[in-house]
């Protein structure tokens, strides 16, 4: 009788070993069931694709399609073109805008760019993405010319913008890959997380500045869960359910695409499955940062005996985890260099290598100009090294 209970426990146990097994294998082979037209999961730092379904498949939108009128925005606030205090009058084009969800904005009120900024990334409002674009270019038909250019610029290679806001126009359609691409340029701009990341906003509107509005942000993945702190959402009958989401975990942050959803809850619910699945699987090795200095190094004939070598910029990986163990980093420079050296200038790399193959190669550069030195100066340097 022990033995017949030792050998059925052991029949189940295997079976559970097995269905744990296959579980997990399924999961880690990026099979997850996903109840959507097109997927994507990215991560931010590098860029890199961490899983994707149909991911160029070209489709509407929707609001998602604010993250580039977001973009151009953030854009023109950083070069000095706009400020957010700027007034913006509000046209009779804007005031015409009665589809979709809309701010109500007059003809003739004044609003500010962060009013209009609040009215985009929160309310997702279509007036305001007009009233935006019109202040940024002179004319909605000249701020959708530039989103394309700028589309064009970033690769964005299966998107056709024919207006600033997302609402239904034949034609008007992007992908998941490029929904990604734009959404990890816009989180470049820190400043945008003051917008996205909000739930709820007051606001005032109209004429005389005296109509209170109440936002509410669309991606309601900004109050539900903690880790999520933006994107845009997106809704028509055409595109169906649609969302960019982006959440951070430690030192990874993820980009989570999902286009062509029946429901929101069943929008969200992916959403948050491609970024579980990515935290639980990823992690984010970082190198070192933008200007982080690496080392000086002498310099021959400048005004300055060193320099200091930094970073060019952020150096990230993403790695699956338990492969940061063992990873070497070669450092390449020289042992002195001549000048002029320009700052920004690359003098060498830093290579990553595991188990002997390079996985990773970051510029490192000139943390300043060095001039050739002087007459006048080789002689006080000649002197003080024989005085020394």
């Amino acid at each position: 009788m022990q033995g017949n209970y030792n050998k059925k426990m052991l029949s189940i146990f295997i079976v559970l070993m097995i269905i744990f097994n296959t579980a997990f294998i399924a999961y880690a082979d990026n099979s997850i069931d996903l109840d959507c037209k097109s997927a994507l999961l990215m991560d931010a730092a590098t860029g890199t694709i961490i899983y994707e379904m149909n991911p160029n498949v070209k489709l509407e939108p929707a609001s998602v399609t604010k993250i580039m009128t977001m973009l151009l925005t953030m854009e023109a606030l950083d070069s000095g073109k706009i400020s957010l205090d700027d007034d913006v009058i509000i046209s009779g084009n804007v005031s015409k805008m009665v589809t979709g969800t809309r701010l109500m904005l007059e003809e003739g009120e004044v609003r500010t760019v962060e009013d209009l900024l609040y009215g985009i990334a929160v309310e997702s409002a279509n007036d305001a993405s007009i009233a935006m674009g019109e202040h940024i270019c002179g004319s909605e038909e000249e701020f959708v010319n530039l989103m394309n250019k700028k589309a064009k610029d970033l690769g964005m290679n299966d998107t056709k913008f024919l207006n600033s806001h997302g609402l239904h126009i034949e034609g008007h359609v992007t992908s998941a890959n490029d929904i990604g691409i734009m959404s990890r340029e816009l989180l470049k701009h820190p400043k945008i997380f003051d917008y996205i990341s909000k739930y709820m906003v007051t606001v005032y509107v109209g004429k005389k500045n005296d109509v209170e509005r109440e936002l509410v942000n669309k991606n309601k993945m900004v109050r539900f869960f903690e880790d999520v702190d933006g994107i845009k959402t997106g809704f028509t009958d055409n595109a169906m359910y649609c969302i960019s989401a982006t959440a951070k975990r430690n030192n990874l942050r993820l980009i989570s695409v999902i286009m062509g959803s029946p429901k929101t809850t069943v929008r969200n619910r992916d959403a948050r499955k491609l970024l579980d699945f990515g935290f639980a699987n990823y992690l984010n090795y970082s190198v070192g940062r933008k200007g982080d200095i690496v080392k000086k190094i002498k310099v021959n004939k400048g005004n300055l005996n060193y320099v200091e070598i930094v970073f060019e910029k952020d150096a990230d990986l993403l790695l699956k985890k338990g492969e940061e163990k063992d990873l070497k980093k070669v450092l390449i420079l020289p042992k002195e260099i001549l000048a002029p050296i320009s700052q920004g200038e690359k003098l060498g790399e830093v290579v990553v290598k595991k188990q002997g193959k390079d996985i990773g190669h970051f510029n490192l550069v000139s943390n300043s100009d060095i001039q050739k030195a002087s007459f006048i100066n080789n002689i006080k340097k000649s002197l003080h090294y024989w005085i020394r």
